[in-house]
């Protein structure tokens, strides 16, 4: 499972696509929504949390579709379904490869990008640990929206279509948690159920995607 992670985090680097495109989108969120809103801080303050996260969200959003589509297009796909490595695993290396190349970086950033909207110091840390608790909930349950989508051309948009809905609740509870640390209330109801969404689909996504993907091999 390891060599599968290493593997992807090393198509990833090459391919140029995805290594690197969430955390500079997140980035290009960050630094124009002062411009739309107003440089208030009372103004941006309020709302850094929320902003903060849905940039997360689209910036995990964007590279969903190459999870498998570049397996697919080369035959690869095929050789991994019939390896002897499960195909429940292949799903999950697949899923902790992109939380390596996209969730992470962008949940190591966030707190620096807070600044830009005037986020409360003590918000930073909250912010922060929310991401790293939230986003593998993103990963896990964009691959199996890839997984559901590999084998339809031009299945971007319906994978988009597929994913979002089931992505609102770990974004509500994420900002939530980002809002109430920075304003010096108890977080530890949303993080709980944060953290409790993302072990529900570390537990069932990866079969879930396996099962689409053996439908889509066939």
């Amino acid at each position: 499972m390891l060599r599968l992670i290493a593997r992807d985090l090393l198509l990833a680097v090459r391919s140029g696509g995805g290594f690197g495109l969430g955390l500079a989108f997140f980035l290009i969120v960050t630094v124009l929504v002062p411009f739309g809103v107003g440089p208030e801080t009372a103004r941006l303050a309020p709302i850094a949390p929320g902003i903060l996260w849905v940039g997360a969200l689209l910036a995990c959003l964007l590279s969903l579709d190459r999870i498998f589509a570049l397996d697919r297009e080369d035959g690869a796909l095929d050789l991994l379904a019939t390896a002897p490595v499960p195909l429940e695993a292949l799903t999950l290396a697949k899923a902790a490869a992109h939380w390596l190349v996209t969730g992470l970086p962008i949940s190591l950033a966030a707190a620096p990008l807070g600044l830009f909207l005037g986020l409360p110091w003590p918000g930073h840390l909250w912010l922060t640990l929310s991401l790293l608790v939230g986003t593998p909930a993103l990963s896990l349950i964009g691959c199996f929206g890839a997984a559901l989508t590999v084998g339809l051309r031009r299945g971007g948009l319906l994978l988009s279509l597929l994913v979002l809905p089931l992505y609102i609740p770990t974004l509500v509870f994420g900002a939530d948690v980002a809002r109430r640390g920075a304003e010096g209330v108890a977080t530890g109801t949303p993080l709980a159920l944060l953290g409790a969404v993302t072990l529900g689909c570390l537990a069932g996504l990866p079969f879930a995607a396996a099962a689409a993907l053996r439908v889509s091999l066939r």
